[in-house]
């Protein structure tokens, strides 16, 4: 019994040691913090990470993202650890080369939906034939976009793309550069409220998931520092759910734009999911096949593949214990 005990303690002492030794490895971790990725906010402003790592000796980096192409970008360059993206984004980031793994939700929401204004007289998808729509591509939004256009029986060759991101899709629709734009929240509720801009075609099952990617790279190093990572995510998550207000003023801060705004993209997101598995892997399948169809993704991609190397539920589970 004593011996037994004794191995217990020397086994349990190698765990401790081992996460400790990790941890000793890492000087700094580098974390992005999004509008559309509200828990992001909470967990920075809280100082969460900083706190859980202060004892290591581990500084906290934080690099905004403007959207998922960006964090993709910073992902793949080796300049961002974890990265915030849409579901769908980060399937497009990984057939393309991109070596993540996509191991969080932090969120469930509608962020996009085509919008263009008032006087366009652009009603459905099939208006926009020969128009000019303002997209970021590689985002939820493009996919988006891509899939609308598929069903109503177009192409991306049937319409004229201005690539810009986010914000300044969001102006030159307002200047009227463009016809139509493939909006992302909390801008798109700003053009919808005070532009009274119009989301002409919503479809919320095809905005895919919230999702926080690692480095491929980082996560295999570094197992223990990815699951305590995300146990500060989910304090984050969970206090911005006991504390919408808080939440709410976050955002503001963050984005300034009025409460009213705030309040319509807070509407559209839910942030009651956290462990990702296979709601979150039927949705992005689901997204990457139809893009496939749409010749976006390549006719020899083994979508099915790609998404189970994607996701990787083991560290969330670990670190939230279910």
């Amino acid at each position: 019994m004593k011996s037994f005990v004794r191995l217990a303690l020397s086994v349990f002492a190698g765990l401790v040691a081992m996460g400790t030794a990790q941890a000793a490895d890492v000087s700094e971790i580098r974390v992005d913090w999004a509008t559309y990725n509200p828990v992001s906010l909470i967990l920075k402003d809280e100082g969460i990470l900083e706190k859980e790592f202060e004892k290591d000796g581990i500084k906290i980096t934080w690099v905004q993202s403007a959207g998922s192409n960006k964090a993709l970008e910073f992902l793949n360059a080796g300049s961002l650890d974890f990265g915030s993206t849409a579901g769908a984004a980060a399937l497009i980031g990984r057939v393309n080369g991109n070596p993540i793994k996509s191991i969080y939700v932090y969120s469930r929401p509608e962020w996009t939906a085509l919008v263009t204004r008032k006087d366009t007289g652009i009603a459905k998808v099939e208006d926009l034939k020969g128009k000019s729509i303002a997209v970021t591509r590689g985002t939820d939004p493009h996919i988006f976009l891509v899939r609308a256009l598929a069903d109503a029986g177009l192409t991306e060759k049937d319409v004229s793309l201005v690539l810009l991101q986010h914000a300044d899709g969001r102006l030159a629709l307002k200047r009227g550069d463009v016809d139509a734009w493939a909006g992302l929240d909390p801008i798109m509720a700003s053009a919808e409220i005070e532009d009274g801009d119009v989301l002409f075609y919503r479809k919320p099952e095809n905005n895919s998931w919230g999702v926080l990617n690692v480095r491929e790279e980082f996560a295999a190093a570094h197992p223990d520092i990815v699951k305590r990572v995300l146990a500060s995510y989910e304090k984050a998550r969970t206090e911005a759910l006991k504390d919408p207000a808080k939440l709410k003023a976050a955002l503001v801060a963050a984005t300034k734009l009025p409460d009213t705004v705030i309040e319509r993209q807070l509407e559209r997101t839910n942030l009651g999911y956290s462990v990702i598995g296979d709601a979150q892997r039927q949705t992005i399948e689901a997204a990457g096949l139809a893009l496939q169809k749409a010749d976006v993704i390549k006719a020899d991609v083994d979508v099915k593949t790609v998404v189970s190397a994607l996701i990787d539920p083991s560290f969330a589970s670990a670190a939230l214990g279910q």
